[in-house]
């Protein structure tokens, strides 16, 4: 039998913790992050929350720099390229220097001045940029924001850089409606020929109401543990400490982490993983939905009888004007360019030709298309075509291999 390979010594298996805001997630991956380092294996936390407060609890309570918040300090300043993985990482040492952790918070724009999720996406193109799939980690733990509702927050799944998706949840409706929800997109993305697969169900501040359970027997998940609800465990990490203190909760952990570091979790096959419609999630909770369509308000409810003053009409209009003068143009981009309007109602804003990507276009202002070259050019724009229909929102799309498109 061979023996395992040294700590350190592979590409690291990157682990994406997803479920509703507010239940928990921090809190379990920063446990399950020390056990596994106490378990000798290197270990970095990655806070993929606008909100960086993933690491808080490693750190002692330090609240760490974002990537997202030093990359635009350099990059004002002019210092782009003197940009380097100090600046962004870091490292502690846990539980009285029995072993040293790493960590890292994404962050994102400033509260209320940008996307979150394109925040995310932009922290992952910079982490690969230095190098993170060649780091000597063991594993890479991902805290992710809440539901799935955003291409950045979903980009473990769609870009497959998870391997494995654990999903946090309580016995509530709302956090097991987001459970849901992460679990038909874990699915979809599978379908689509994604490598990320999910592992299973934490259920946090556990009440013993086994909710949770008839939920992930239906949907068809396991539950890998349950870590009950601890008014002196809630103050431990209110206090930005770890609850591995705890007899009890360190035995919760110690068995989780084994199960992850041997993969001897459940098996789970992703094609018989059943996110529940609606109807199916409102009888977990014993609930039914009325079979009737409610009245609809009209414009003498809503202005309650006052007369109605004059509203300003205007137009809305977020599409950017199309490249006009296409004369600098190669024959090959002019072709793209004029079957993407005229088929698709797609206005290039700008063409590029990148050294290494080849044709690269602006769509509306805010979508990039790589198109590399005009091969396969009826493929792509099949491709492009099925995207629209979806109705799924994208601001990146990687056409150079037809056969295996990216999105995101």
């Amino acid at each position: 039998m061979s023996r395992p390979m040294p700590p350190g010594t592979r590409a690291a298996r990157m682990l994406a913790v997803y479920g509703k805001g507010g239940m928990g997630k921090s809190f379990f991956t920063t446990n399950l992050v020390s056990k596994l380092a106490l378990l000798g294996n290197r270990v970095m936390q990655l806070g993929c929350d606008p909100k960086h407060d993933s690491c808080n609890a490693l750190f002692g309570g330090v609240s760490l720099p974002t990537l997202g918040d030093v990359w635009r300090e350099y990059k004002e300043t002019g210092r782009e390229d003197a940009l380097q993985t100090q600046h962004v990482i870091f490292k502690t040492p846990i539980m009285g220097g029995a072993a040293t952790v790493y960590g890292c918070e994404i962050g994102g724009p400033e509260v209320g001045r940008g996307c979150g999720g394109r925040g995310i996406t932009f922290g992952f193109d910079l982490l690969e940029k230095f190098g993170m799939s060649q780091w000597a980690l063991d594993y890479v733990v991902m805290d992710f924001l809440g539901d799935v509702v955003c291409g950045g927050f979903a980009t473990p799944l769609s870009r497959s850089l998870a391997e494995e998706v654990i999903i946090l949840c309580g016995n509530d409706r709302q956090s097991l409606y987001a459970a849901n929800n992460i679990a038909s997109a874990a699915k979809y993305f599978a379908g689509m020929g994604g490598k990320t697969r999910l592992i299973g169900l934490i259920v946090n501040r556990d009440d013993g109401s086994g909710v949770a359970e008839r939920f992930a027997e239906r949907i068809n998940l396991p539950v890998l543990a349950r870590i009950p609800l601890d008014r002196k465990i809630r103050e431990l990490a209110d206090a930005c400490k770890l609850a591995l203190v705890d007899e009890g909760f360190n035995t919760i952990f110690d068995h989780l982490a084994r199960q992850i570091m041997t993969r001897t979790t459940p098996h789970v096959d992703m094609t018989t993983v059943h996110p529940l419609e609606y109807k199916e999630f409102l009888g977990v909770f014993g609930a039914v939905e009325p079979d009737i369509v409610p009245d609809g308000a009209s414009a003498d409810d809503l202005f309650g009888g006052k007369p109605v003053k004059p509203v300003l009409t205007f137009v809305l209009d977020l599409v950017q004007p199309s490249v006009g003068d296409m004369s600098h143009m190669d024959i090959a981009t002019k072709l793209v360019v004029t079957r993407l309007l005229k088929e698709l109602g797609m206005y290039v804003t700008e063409a590029n030709q990148d050294p290494k990507k080849g044709m690269t276009l602006t769509v509306d202002g805010n979508t990039t298309i790589c198109f590399g070259d005009e091969g396969e050019l009826d493929s792509k724009m099949a491709i492009l075509a099925a995207l629209q229909k979806s109705g799924e929102s994208y601001c990146y799309v990687d056409l150079r291999r037809p056969a295996s498109p990216m999105y995101r």
